[in-house]
C-alpha cells in the first residue's frame, strides 16, 4: 500500500517510509512525483482553457490565483448573503492555535432552501472556473465557512506561516461574503509561486531530504512551510494581500505559498468555501454529467461521518468536531 500511494495524492513524509525516505528523495523520487503531477495538470487545464475568459486564465497561469469582483447581482447577492448570515445551521468546529474555523456542508437541502445559492453553483461561469482551476470536472466539496480569529486560548495559528498545501496543483476558492479588510486576516499569495522553476524544484528537493529531521510537524505531513525571507531565493515576490469586498471570488491554487495573514485584534470572516485535490496522476478531467445526481453535493457530509465511525474505532482523529446550530456570523 505503501508503494501504491505513490501515485496518489498522498503527501505525508512521516506516514509513509517511502515517500519520506531521505535516500529515494536523494535520488529524485519527490522530484518526480512533482515533475509528474504539475505536467498532468497542464495536460487536464490545457483541455479546460477554451470553456473561460482568456484574461482570468491568463491571469491565473501567471500568478496563480485570480480575484472575480461583483459576482452577482448587487439585490441576488444581498439575499444570499442575509439568508446564508443570518440562519441557525448545523456546524462543526476547529480549533488551530489562536483561531476556531467552523464549517457547513453545503448539500442539496441548503441549495434548495437558498435558490440564489443553488443557481450560483450551477451556473456554467462558476462551474467552467473551478474546473479549470482544479484541472477537473468534478465537484469541489463546498462548505459555509466562518474563521473566527484571535479568540482562542493557545499558541500562533499555524495558518498564517507561508506554505504550500501539498506538492501537486489543487483548488480552494473563496466567495465572500463579509468584507476583508487589511487587519481582519486576509488571504495572501505568493504570486506565480504555484510554478515549478529549477530554484523551486531545488528547494522542494532540499525539503524533501531534510524534512524528517526536524520538528515541523506540517512540513512532515506534506505541506512544507517556507519562511518570506526564502522567496528571494527562489525569485519570488513578497506576497500578495487579498483584501476585497464582500461579493468578491478568490480562485487559487495551493500548491502556490499562501498563508492568512496576521491581525491584532478578533476578526470574524465568512465565505463560501470550495476545496477540490483530485489524485493527481489521472490524465482524464472527468465529466460534467457525473455532477448532476445529488451525491457530489452530499459527500462532504458522508465525510465527516465516515471519519466519526473511525475515530470511535481508533483508525483515525477527527479534528472537526460537532459545534451545534450556529448561525455563520456569530463570533
Amino acid at each position: 500500500m505503501w508503494f501504491v500511494a505513490l501515485f496518489t495524492g498522498a503527501k505525508s513524509f512521516v506516514d509513509n517510509p517511502i515517500i519520506g525516505s531521505p535516500a529515494l528523495n536523494c535520488a529524485g523520487l519527490h522530484v518526480w512525483r512533482l515533475k509528474m503531477a504539475h505536467a498532468l495538470t497542464g495536460w487536464r487545464r490545457r483541455r479546460l482553457a477554451r470553456f473561460i475568459p482568456q484574461d482570468l486564465r491568463e491571469h491565473f497561469d501567471r500568478n496563480g490565483f485570480v480575484v472575480v469582483r461583483n459576482v452577482l447581482p448587487e439585490e441576488d447577492f444581498r439575499r444570499l448573503r442575509e439568508a446564508i448570515l443570518h440562519t441557525e445551521l448545523e456546524c462543526r468546529s476547529q480549533q488551530q492555535g489562536d483561531t476556531i474555523t467552523r464549517r457547513v456542508p453545503v448539500g442539496p437541502e441548503l441549495q434548495r432552501g437558498i435558490p440564489e445559492l443553488g443557481r450560483l453553483l450551477g451556473s456554467r461561469s462558476w462551474r467552467d472556473l473551478m474546473a479549470y482551476a482544479a484541472s477537473t470536472r468534478s465537484r469541489p466539496f463546498y462548505y459555509i465557512q466562518t474563521i473566527v480569529g484571535g479568540v482562542a486560548e493557545g499558541p500562533e495559528d499555524p495558518q498564517v506561516q507561508l506554505h504550500s498545501d501539498t506538492f501537486h496543483p489543487s483548488l480552494k476558492a473563496w466567495l465572500f461574503l463579509t468584507d476583508v479588510e487589511e487587519d481582519g486576516r486576509p488571504l495572501t499569495y505568493v504570486a506565480g509561486s504555484h510554478r515549478l522553476s529549477q530554484d523551486r524544484i531545488a528547494w522542494e528537493q532540499r525539503k524533501s531530504i531534510e524534512v524528517l529531521r526536524g520538528n515541523d510537524r506540517l512540513s512532515q505531513r506534506g505541506s512544507f512551510r517556507i519562511r518570506p525571507g526564502e522567496l528571494g531565493d527562489l525569485g519570488l515576490p513578497q506576497p500578495t494581500q487579498l483584501c476585497v469586498p464582500a461579493n468578491t471570488l478568490v480562485i487559487a491554487d495551493t500548491c502556490g505559498f499562501h498563508a492568512r495573514a496576521r491581525s491584532h485584534r478578533e476578526t470574524v470572516r465568512v465565505e463560501l468555501w470550495a476545496y477540490c485535490r483530485r489524485n493527481p496522476f489521472l490524465p482524464w478531467i472527468g465529466s460534467a454529467a457525473l455532477n448532476r445526481s445529488s451525491w457530489p453535493d452530499r459527500r462532504a457530509a458522508c465525510v465527516h461521518k465516515l471519519v466519526d465511525w473511525l475515530d470511535g474505532r481508533g483508525l483515525r482523529k477527527q479534528h472537526w468536531q460537532p459545534a451545534g446550530r450556529r448561525r455563520p456570523i456569530d463570533p
